[in-house]
């Protein structure tokens, strides 16, 4: 029995015989299972303060009493106690409420009546203060009443007298809750010799398994269901095992009220046993439509040609994304880890600029989610300074922008099914890359709100253009890598590179470690890959015109040769730098001649030549007649 009693009812326990003065932080909003029998039924979920008074009365104390600002003294499972206690702190209760107010002059505030109640020697006394970072607005902004109210508590606890009750002798004890300790003065808990701070975390793994395991199973269906599939899984235990297994690694840093209001959800939907995990997408999203489940086998199939078709020259690099996107979809992801609600994937994407990392990421959400507006990107030099995070992540309570959230946190609660492009990565500060720390192992994060955000069904994606310059002894920029090097070189001058930067210079392998082998270094665009972007960019180029337009427009053989000897020149710049070739030599030389000819719809277009060398660059060309193009 003592192994499922939680790490914190052991430290009250424990320290509620020495200490007069508990206060518990952190999940005191949840609800908790009783672990030992006694006044509430055990195993039974009530919330914190019921709990309280369960385990306050089972150990003697006969006397205990909440108190809130708003409402006073008071009981609502043993309303005579807040009688008696009244009668023993020299106060008046009204129909079982004892009024006071937190702070002010008078002798009947709450402060006073406690360190009454501490001090008397008649009765055993517990007085447990609910939400206590409601009574002051911050620490940093106390008045001398919040002060002095404050005070009179840390006085409660020093006098708090020792009494005698038929389980032993019992010290009157004073328990404060608080979401987060920093909500009350530091003064008040730092270095208190009579104070004991006990943190309430969300379940753990035993806990949530316990959940979900023995009688307390059934409970999450309807009892038509269970009664027609539970056969099955008697009769295949390893598979109920595995199921629950699931079920607990995806609902890791979630509250005892959040897997009731689960255990209520799947019950309500007649969720069949097999189904289980898909209430978490239920209950996390809002949505039963996982996307991750709708993909069609044939489309994946047919990726990588569909992917060929925009990205040109990456052989390579599109195999090695989408080995990740196999992995997700059939549910390997992640096998050799002990957290199931990590990312579906992560990818660093490496290599020279310009050469369709990010229009990879753009093809991989069309394809994955069927559009392209589901990458959403994030340009990290954005996020340099120190208090970048902030803007990203969202801004702590009582700072600007707090009620904003953050623009990650944000856009991944508004589409949990997403592409999350992280552009240059290595210009963001350091503190962002010890929050994405969290994210790539535990799948989640928590905003300055104090929600938590989910990032289990996303693929995370990073790009970087490091490896591509390295710093000589005299740090100075020098190439790394060129275009004259065969892919396989270039791929290892890059990643070395890569490793050296974390570990050497960041000083930060654990962020490597956690990217772990799925670094995909993009190759320079070649010749024969130049070519098919820029036959792909004056295709579209003529389809359009021809769609938006009626302008249908002709290349003579000779002309697309000169303009493809002009804009293929130089490809250092990659695939970016062909596009704005074919802008500064076809776009504009072509929109000036149509414009000054007045062709501006329903006419077919012969370019003839383009002359590079002019300033500015133009074509040559003539409008066929309709005869003639018949």
């Amino acid at each position: 029995m003592d192994a499922l009693i939680s790490k914190w009812h052991k430290e009250l326990e424990l320290f509620s015989a020495i200490k007069p003065l508990i206060i518990l932080e952190g999940n005191v909003l949840d609800q908790y299972r009783y672990p030992v029998a006694g006044s509430i039924p055990e195993d039974e979920l009530v919330p914190l303060p019921r709990y309280l008074h369960g385990y306050l009365t089972d150990n003697g104390y006969s006397q205990v009493v909440f108190y809130s600002n708003l409402m006073g003294f008071m009981n609502p499972y043993a309303p005579g106690m807040v009688d008696q206690y009244a009668r023993l702190t020299g106060v008046e209760a009204q129909s079982g409420v004892i009024p006071a107010e937190f702070k002010g002059n008078k002798a009947d505030t709450a402060p006073n009546i406690i360190r009454r109640a501490m001090a008397q020697q008649q009765a055993a006394t517990a007085t447990v203060l609910e939400l206590a970072s409601h009574y002051i607005v911050t620490p940093e902004c106390m008045d001398q009443h919040d002060v002095n109210s404050f005070n009179l508590l840390m006085q409660s606890a020093l006098s708090a007298a020792t009494v005698r009750t038929p389980l032993g002798r019992r010290q009157n004890l004073l328990i404060i809750l608080v979401n987060k300790l920093n909500d009350l003065p530091a003064w008040f808990y730092l270095n208190n010799p009579v104070c004991k701070v006990i943190n309430l975390e969300a379940p753990d793994r035993e806990e949530r398994k316990r959940l979900i395991s023995g009688n307390a199973f059934a409970t999450f269906f309807d009892s038509t269901v269970y009664r027609t599939d539970m056969p099955y899984y008697q009769q295949h235990p390893e598979e109920l095992e595995r199921l629950r297994e699931k079920f607990v690694g995806l609902t890791e840093g979630l509250t005892f009220t959040e897997l009731d209001a689960m255990r209520r959800l799947s019950k309500q939907e007649c969720t069949p046993i097999r189904d289980l995990c898909t209430i978490v997408d239920l209950y996390k999203y809002g949505i039963k439509e996982n996307p991750w489940e709708l993909l069609s086998m044939d489309s994946l199939r047919n990726a990588k040609q569909d992917f060929e078709k925009r990205i040109k020259g990456q052989n390579a690099a599109l195999e090695r994304t989408l080995d990740v996107v196999k992995r997700a979809v059939t549910g390997m992801n992640g096998l050799s880890s002990s957290s199931t609600a990590k990312p579906k994937g992560v990818l660093f994407y490496a290599g020279p600029t310009g050469t369709g990392k990010t229009e990879t990421a753009k093809a991989l959400a069309e394809k994955l989610f069927g559009d392209e507006s589901a990458c959403i990107r994030f340009d990290m030099s954005e996020y340099g300074q120190s208090h970048s995070d902030q803007k990203l992540m969202g801004a702590p309570p009582g700072y600007v922008g707090y009620e904003a959230g953050g623009q990650l946190t944000n856009a991944v609660k508004k589409n949990p099914f997403a592409i999350l492009l992280f552009d240059e990565i290595e210009k963001a500060h350091p503190s962002i890359l010890d929050k994405f720390l969290q994210i790539l192992e535990d799948g989640r994060m928590t905003d300055g709100q104090g929600n938590t955000v989910y990032f289990s069904e996303t693929i995370i994606i990073f790009t970087s253009n490091l490896g591509i310059y390295v710093k000589d002894a005299l740090g100075n920029r020098q190439p790394n890598v060129t275009m004259d090097m065969d892919y396989g070189e270039v791929e290892k001058r890059v990643r070395a590179a890569i490793e050296e930067y974390f570990k050497l210079e960041l000083g930060r392998p654990e962020i490597l470690n956690r990217i772990g082998e799925n670094i995909v270094v993009f190759d320079y665009i070649r010749r024969e890959a130049g070519e098919a972007i820029l036959r792909a960019q004056v295709d579209k180029i003529i389809l359009r015109m021809e769609e938006q337009k009626g302008i249908r427009i002709q290349i003579a053989d000779f002309a697309y040769n000169g303009l493809k000897e002009a804009a293929l020149f130089d490809l250092s710049n990659g695939g970016r730098g062909v596009g704005n070739q074919v802008e500064a030599l076809l776009i504009n030389p072509l929109s000036r001649w149509l414009f000054d000819n007045e062709v501006l719809a329903d006419a077919d277009v012969l370019i003839e030549g383009f002359d590079v060398t002019a300033k500015p660059p133009c074509v040559r060309c003539k409008v066929l007649e309709e005869e003639n193009h018949a």
